[in-house]
């Protein structure tokens, strides 16, 4: 599973396309990374870039953009609504997918570091990434804008925390530059039938963290209940990292709750839109659907479509696809406009631009799927083939579980049997992965012989890629092997448990799976035979054959069950 950070870098400059367009550009000539949105402002002369990928392509890119932007932009000719204090303004990274928060502060210190040392700009780190509790509020680091720099720049408390602590020719044009780590920000609208705005705002005062200003007596037009300070009391609302507002969108004739959920681990889309239509709900009002505004990662839409069904008692281990389905539906998504999951969702607009021009085995139809294994290419083979019939086994597994889970008078078990599916779901999806993974490899090994031998460097280097190849072309069958392994367990299960009549389908699961580990192993056998590591060969062979004795094992096993059954 790839890691993946998201970076929303804001440059001051919103007018000149041309400005712009060289620091996108900039940031495109880093391989593994995607421009996914470009937003300029007139009004604020601010421009928002995101973008998407690994992090260490992402962390490339976004120096490329700053030190891009550091020659195109002057600062001390810049104007705009938007507070700022740099030509890079901010650049915060954060955590799409399969890396932690810690992970991701440590990219943007090093990035922050970078900045201030190559590039000779001043840089703060905040949010998570600050490395005082003084600096994780954005506000606070920039307070006086670009203005007080100089005083800023030479202060002992404010100095920053890399590059230059004075205003020079070149710091007074690059101002400087937030780098920051934060959690994923969601901007999400739930729609209303009303139209008044006023209402909707009761409604975004309930839900939001701040929440409202405390009254004397009336809650609307009480006198405001100061502290010893002289600032407003306020009463907070129900949901934490949540801001909010209630505003008429003149478009569609509806007001809305406008959102902006600040940390979607602490309060998801999902817990958002229940909540809203709770309060909602207490005030007459009746929420019709939502917007989402931008892009999210994909986990929030599984997350959603499972939360849903776990409502309705109904299992979670089904498609991502029927999960987003749900999740759409649930929470009213398409009500305004068609949503595209193509469009919306992170990791599938990744998915999309990287599979441009190319032709992944697994968005075949199983008659294409077949004719192209049947071709004279050599590839997809025997591999590919294994993880596909491991990935059959391991959906029938699934199957059996969703249907045990809404089988009549077992009504009280669907969480049990909803586990098993979810199981047998990842084993499907790890599998289906691999499918292309094991002609990825074995076409590894096709461009190492390809590379040029005619100097000895040329030859080392020519082997050491044939022998890296090599080694990936086992490493890969050798995990298909443990996952077809792996999911038997499910067959097992709901040959044991499982509804009875679909018991014949858990059996073949478990032939699929099995003969998955075994197809699988021939390949390991062949490719580790071209292996210089005999040490490493040898080991990868025992631990196989140790995986296929298990296996003729746990089949046995599952058919005894099955035809006792039967």
């Amino acid at each position: 599973m790839k890691k993946l950070i998201e970076c929303v870098p804001n440059f001051s400059e919103g007018n000149d396309m041309h400005i712009i367009d060289q620091i996108t550009d900039a940031m495109k000539t880093v391989e593994g990374i995607s421009v996914i949105d470009v937003d300029p402002g007139k009004a604020t002369n601010r421009t928002v870039v995101t973008m998407v990928g690994e992090p260490e392509p992402i962390c490339e890119a976004a120096f490329r953009a700053v030190k891009k932007a550091a020659e195109l932009i002057d600062m001390t000719k810049h104007k705009g609504a938007h507070p700022r204090f740099g030509a890079t303004d901010v650049c915060p990274l954060v955590p799409v997918s399969n890396i932690t928060m810690e992970e991701t502060v440590e990219y943007a210190r090093k990035l922050a570091e970078r900045i201030g040392k190559e590039l000779n700009i001043p840089v703060y780190c905040y949010e998570s990434a600050a490395f005082v509790p003084e600096r994780r509020n954005l506000a606070t680091c920039r307070a006086g804008e670009y203005e007080a720099l100089g005083e800023r720049l030479s202060s002992e408390q404010w100095h920053p925390d890399f590059g230059p602590r004075e205003l020079n020719s070149w710091t007074a044009k690059t101002g400087a530059t937030a780098v920051g780590a934060r959690n994923f920000l969601v901007a999400y609208n739930v729609n209303l039938n009303t139209t008044s705005t006023r209402r909707a705002n009761s409604i975004a005062f309930d839900v939001r963290e701040r929440g409202r200003v405390k009254r004397e007596g009336n809650p609307i037009t009480g006198k405001k209940v100061l502290d010893e300070k002289g600032k407003p009391v306020m009463i907070p609302g129900s949901l934490k990292s949540v801001k909010a507002i209630g505003w008429f969108i003149e478009e569609y004739g509806i007001a809305q709750i406008s959102m902006n959920l600040t940390d979607i681990s602490v309060t998801s889309m999902h817990e958002a839109f229940d909540e809203v239509c709770r309060k909602a709900a207490d005030r007459g009002i009746r929420v019709t659907g939502s917007e989402l505004v931008g892009v999210l990662p994909l986990k929030a839409m599984l997350d959603a479509g499972r939360y849903f069904l776990r409502k309705q008692q109904r299992s979670t281990g089904v498609s991502d696809k029927e999960l987003i389905k749900i999740a759409v539906k649930s929470l009213g998504l398409d009500e305004l406009y068609p949503f595209d999951p193509k469009k919306k969702i992170i990791e599938y607009i990744l998915e999309e631009e990287a599979s441009k021009g190319k032709k992944k085995l697994v968005d075949m139809t199983l008659t294409d799927f077949a004719d192209e294994t049947a071709s004279e290419s050599p590839a997809p083979g025997g591999g590919s083939i294994s993880a596909y019939m491991g990935a059959l086994g391991a959906a029938l597994g699934s199957m059996v579980a969703n249907l045990s889970s809404h089988k009549r008078g077992w009504d009280d078990r669907w969480e049990e049997f909803s586990d098993w599916a979810e199981k047998g779901k990842v084993y499907q999806t790890e599998l289906i992965k691999l499918v292309d993974e094991d002609t990825n490899a074995f076409n590894k090994i096709m461009d190492a012989f390809s590379l040029p031998k005619k100097s000895e460097e040329e030859k080392a280097a020519r082997q050491k890629a044939v022998q890296d190849a090599t080694r990936y072309a086992t490493e890969v069958p050798f995990k298909t092997m443990k996952q077809c392994y792996e999911c038997m367990s499910v067959a097992k299960a709901m040959a044991e448990i499982g509804n009875p009549n679909s018991v014949t389908d858990a059996g073949v699961g478990a032939l699929a799976a099995r003969a998955g580990v075994m197809g699988a192993f021939l390949n390991v056998k062949i490719n580790a035979a071209g292996l210089e590591d005999k040490e490493f060969a040898a080991q990868i062979i025992r631990e196989g054959e140790a995986i296929v004795e298990k296996a003729n094992e746990l089949e046995a096993e599952i058919l005894k069950i099955v035809n006792s059954k039967i």
